[in-house]
């Protein structure tokens, strides 16, 4: 197909970002020709600034005139004579639209979470095994060359028969999460959903298994949260030549986040008990096999602190990788055997983008498979929400099944 017509809804950040880049890149004649979202004149300022030609209706120039703003998905559908819908909102948004996209059975690419809570999920579950739409959910790692590189060695043997993951994800941008949206628990549900989502995904296709039970625990307000003022900012904070999320210590420190006025990350409008972001939090993991894991995330690390990958092992030997390094480690158990190789996964969530984007338009020009459909989605969500709840409760919780009744 040329000339991929394509309907935004919730032009944001990560949604403009593939359009311009990996979309383009590999659909030069991809055009965004409607767009939904309430700020219309903030969507159009960054439009008018963009590179000319990259990912709108008009090749060149400042060319917001020529996309056309839509009241809603039922009226762009209706009137914009569209290929592929793209759904990129906040998070909380994400399930109501995507039901909405189903009655058009249009090709969909759909950020995660694709669900905040069980009702939500359910309800997108029960829409789609209605519709004929299909979906690339936007899972990076997953496709990424390191992670298939991992998967490839795992279907041939390298481990046996395998028996445990251990995986961590050790963020060293995670002060996003209470400086910026993200800290507004309406909006996230917390970070299993925001995090965790992408991890548990990956490690269920690494192991061929669905995750079915769930014991996790969650630290919160020990490192971020607080009690100053709410709409507290550096830039009226006298605290701020000792404080190191200051933008200047940040600059001085090289120790990540914006280095720009902010709002303050130990305010009390980062939220409180279970509705503030966890600092960290891990889980045991048992599979459908009888296999089992454990996970871990960090969202107060630094520098080369960061770290996001896991160990598969088995009988016969282990694969092991991390995204940060792009390295991947063999070892056989049983014979004098490792190795050590790179994937060039690319800056992009490691590769990862690139694939999603060649299955989205494979997927429009002429319906391909999607290596990451809205099963997958699903069925990461309630192994999240089974995680919330296990945290919660103190206890181990069964996650429910894409298809149980």
């Amino acid at each position: 197909m040329s000339g991929i017509r394509l309907g935004v809804v919730g032009y944001g950040g990560r949604i403009s970002g593939l359009i311009q880049g990996v979309f383009r890149e590999l659909a030069a004649d991809l055009q965004v020709t409607g767009i939904v979202d309430p700020d219309e004149a903030g969507v159009r300022s960054r439009i008018d600034s963009a590179v000319p030609g990259r990912g709108w209706a008009k090749a060149g120039g400042g060319i917001a005139d020529d996309v056309t703003f839509y009241r809603d998905i039922d009226q762009m559908v209706k009137q914009g004579q569209l290929d592929a819908l793209a759904i990129g909102t906040r998070c909380n948004l994400h399930t109501p639209l995507a039901i909405r996209a189903t009655q058009y059975d249009l090709p969909l690419f759909l950020e995660k979470p694709v669900a905040v809570d069980m009702r939500q999920a359910k309800a997108l579950e029960a829409a789609f095994d209605g519709s004929r739409c299909r979906a690339v959910v936007s899972f990076p790692l997953r496709v990424s060359p390191l992670c298939e590189l991992a998967r490839q060695y795992i279907d041939e043997g390298a481990v046996g028969d395998p028996v445990h993951v251990a995986a961590t994800n050790y963020v060293p941008y995670g002060t996003t999460y209470w400086e910026a949206a993200y800290r507004d628990y309406d909006v996230t549900h917390g970070l299993f959903l925001q995090k965790a989502t992408h991890d548990f995904d990956y490690l269920m296709y690494l192991m061929g298994q669905p995750i079915v039970r769930v014991a996790t625990t969650a630290t919160r307000g020990h490192v971020y949260g607080g009690d100053k003022p709410s709409g507290h900012r550096c830039s009226v904070c006298d605290e701020v030549a000792d404080c190191l999320e200051s933008p200047q210590n940040r600059r001085r420190n090289s120790s990540g986040g914006t280095t720009s006025d902010h709002l303050c990350l130990f305010s009390v409008d980062c939220g409180e008990g279970h509705r503030l972001n966890e600092d960290a939090s891990s889980a045991v993991l048992e599979f459908a096999d009888g296999s089992q894991g454990v996970y871990t995330q960090v969202f107060y690390a630094r520098r080369d602190a960061g770290t996001r990958g896991a160990n598969v092992s088995g009988y016969l030997g282990s694969v092991a990788f991390d995204w940060y390094t792009d390295e991947l480690k063999r070892v056989r158990h049983h014979a004098p055997f490792s190795a050590v190789e790179k994937a060039s996964g690319g800056a992009s969530h490691f590769g990862g983008d690139l694939e999603l984007a060649r299955d989205f338009i494979a997927l429009v020009d002429h319906g391909a498979d999607s290596r990451t459909p809205i099963e997958t989605g699903l069925q990461s969500v309630y192994a999240c929400l089974a995680a919330k709840e296990s945290a919660e409760k103190s206890r181990f919780v069964n996650v429910r099944l894409v298809g149980q009744n």
